[in-house]
């Protein structure tokens, strides 16, 4: 798991989307075909849970984010996961499909984020 990884080109939700996308292809031979913005992180993607948490820890990483705990239960499409990527690193709005209590937690760990 390399943490040095280019970053430079995101900037915006959906160069985040493909830069996960790359990670994902490339460091766990997942094709691209499944990984589109409708895939379901649980079944669709074919990582494990520890594969998933182990993706995150590389954007949380990469970007110096923050994911609070109980992240996993706020996402079920990988394009969430991007989503969610970006508003923390402050390219996005806050994605609708977050509760309340999860966004409080998230602001709170990452300044970044846009109301």
């Amino acid at each position: 798991m390399a943490f040095d990884r280019d970053i430079s080109e995101v900037k915006n939700w959906m160069n985040m989307f493909r830069w996960v996308v790359k990670l994902i292809r490339d460091d766990y031979a997942v094709g691209e075909e499944k990984l589109t913005r409708g895939a379901l992180i649980e079944t669709d993607i074919g990582l494990t849970l520890e594969q998933t948490e182990e993706v995150m820890e590389i954007v949380s990483a990469s970007f110096s984010i923050k994911f609070p705990p109980g992240t996993l239960d706020e996402l079920v499409k990988f394009e969430e996961m991007c989503m969610l990527a970006a508003w923390l690193h402050g390219l996005y709005k806050r994605p609708e499909f977050l509760g309340d209590d999860y966004v409080s937690r998230a602001s709170a760990l990452n300044p970044r984020a846009q109301a």
